[in-house]
């Protein structure tokens, strides 16, 4: 992003805190004399009584004791996406009383479709900090903070400490397991989610210290190459949104103790939004004897502070290389290789179908990876002693892609970066939908 628009962005973030502050600044003068007049932080003023009316009468929900307790109680959301925002817009009308969001991602306009917590207005603002403008015009009673940077492992431990219970709203294993690991040594319950395309999944970990972890369900992490992200596989942001308000569903049960050590059973939900919508809720089982984080001192709060656990080796880069530099072609030599070499192959692309319509290159066939990988026949117009050129979008899949084809064709190459890199070096006029 180029220093106009960060200052365009900037301007754009100030305004809109400003508004949300002249706004919260209103409606304190009019309730100004109830806050006072509070015997103590844990009781409701007359305006919380009204705005939390009618979540108070639910039986199941607990009254006036419920509302006090989350009144008082706090929660750390680490991921402000398309689980993050749901979960945390239904928090903050909850009444949770301090909320922490961890995000070191500016919003894009990719993401408006699903993390509804973002605008139009937020684009290129700081995830958190945008979701600290719309929860403070949604609730001002909710004291936010925001922690605008990755979580790791120097930084975890201090973050999650303050926080009575965690959402793992994040994207990737490495961060699960990092998360995982924290909040198993400081004695946090947390609630873990995911979804990708039409699907979700949540679960509760860690419940009073002797509920499984995340560990205890998957002990090892999946091969990197079979980890899709959203940008990858792409999703329906309802299908993910609603996982997003499972979850904060799951955190207010925890925080007003409604589960209890008799009551609460480890579970695994999973949402299925296509092609009928369902919901499945399978048992699990308790503490796997051994678990590393959570039966045993193999991985202690020293290890992970010092880097000694390297959770991005343990569960692969997606930043993989698998070719040489005599297997790939920048994507300006391939363009006019294209333009000018006849005696070359139709482009393979890579790419799912799906994405393959959406937008792709003249001249181009569409083999996607997943069937290369099952040994796809070639079609006739590829001649295997002509040269040929595998692209995908950004360059991962298509590596994987030109490795297989090595075994059949004599001269074939990967175009590094893929499709983003021809739009961003070739022709800005291609239409990106990533």
């Amino acid at each position: 992003m180029s220093d106009t628009e960060h200052l365009q962005a900037e301007i754009r973030r100030l305004k809109l805190e400003n508004t949300s502050l002249r706004e919260r600044c209103s409606g304190c003068s009019s309730t100004g004399n109830q806050s006072a007049a509070q015997s103590s932080p844990h009781h409701l003023s007359l305006q919380e009584y009204r705005r939390y009316g009618r979540q108070m009468q639910v039986p199941e929900f607990g009254g006036l004791t419920s509302q006090e307790r989350l009144k008082s109680s706090s929660a750390l959301i680490i991921g402000a996406g398309g689980l993050g925002s749901p979960a945390l817009l239904y928090l903050a009308a909850a009444g949770i009383g301090r909320i922490g969001i961890v995000d070191h991602d500016v919003v894009d306009t990719t993401n408006l479709h699903r993390q509804i917590i973002h605008d139009t207005d937020t684009v290129n603002i700081n995830k958190a900090e945008s979701a600290k403008i719309r929860i403070n015009a949604l609730n001002p009673n909710v004291e936010v903070t925001t922690y605008c940077e990755p979580i790791t492992n120097t930084n975890s431990f201090k973050i999650v400490k303050d926080y009575d219970i965690v959402l793992d709203c994040s994207d990737n294993p490495a961060t699960r397991y990092l998360i995982n690991d924290t909040c198993v040594k400081l004695d946090k319950t947390f609630v873990s989610g995911s979804g990708l395309r039409t699907e979700g999944q949540l679960t509760v970990l860690n419940f009073h210290r002797w509920g499984p972890c995340y560990r205890c369900f998957f002990p090892t992490p999946p091969p990197p190459n079979t980890v899709t992200s959203c940008s990858d596989g792409g999703v329906i942001g309802p299908c993910i949104g609603i996982t997003g308000v499972m979850m904060a569903v799951e955190a207010i049960k925890v925080l007003t103790d409604y589960y209890t050590d008799d009551n609460f059973k480890p579970f695994l939900t999973v949402y299925n939004g296509y092609p009928q919508q369902k919901l499945r809720t399978f048992k699990m089982r308790g503490r796997v004897k051994g678990c590393k984080a959570c039966d045993s001192d193999e991985i202690t709060k020293e290890d992970i502070e010092s880097g000694e656990v390297d959770y991005e080796g343990w569960c692969g880069s997606m930043n993989y290389n698998v070719l040489d530099s005599a297997e790939r072609i920048n994507v300006r030599d391939f363009s006019n290789e294209w333009e000018n070499d006849k005696n070359i192959n139709p482009l393979i692309d890579v790419r799912a179908k799906e994405q393959y319509e959406i937008a792709h290159l003249s001249g181009s066939i569409n083999i996607p990876y997943s069937e290369l990988s099952r040994e796809v026949v070639l079609p006739e117009c590829i001649d295997p002693k002509k040269k040929t050129y595998v692209i995908c979008r950004f360059g991962r899949d298509s590596q994987l892609s030109t490795r297989l084809l090595k075994e059949k064709l004599s001269d074939v190459k990967d175009v590094i970066g893929g499709l983003d890199a021809w739009k961003k070096e070739v022709d800005e006029d291609f239409p990106a939908y990533w």
